[in-house]
């Protein structure tokens, strides 16, 4: 009986663990991996600098799409060129979960 205690104790922790490994990914400062998670954004199919997934519940960062000055944590203005950095947008493996919002905008 101790035995599969100690195996659901470790299920539990690992689940938890693997849970919050996204969000703790992002900095206080709104940055992953050394990229700032605002300003201006290409979306991409190779090459990207971050992978993310666009869900409605549970995200690690919400974003909120700017014609301009996005200069404040979760404000992307998408463009074409002169980008600060890459998205992928993914189903599977993705560095961040995203929610796309109209609103207040961050972490």
């Amino acid at each position: 009986m101790k035995t599969h205690l100690k195996k659901y104790i470790l299920a539990v922790t690992l689940c938890l663990i693997t849970t919050a490994s996204h969000a703790s990914a992002i900095g206080g400062d709104c940055t992953f991996k050394g990229k700032k998670l605002y300003g201006k954004v290409k979306i991409v199919n190779n090459f990207e600098d971050i992978k993310i997934k666009v869900v409605q519940n549970f995200q690690d960062i919400k974003v909120q799409k700017v014609s301009n000055f996005a200069n404040d944590c979760g404000k992307w203005q998408i463009v074409d060129n002169f980008e600060d950095f890459k998205v992928k947008i993914v189903d599977n493996f993705e560095d961040i979960k995203v929610k796309f919002v109209e609103n207040f905008p961050g972490l």
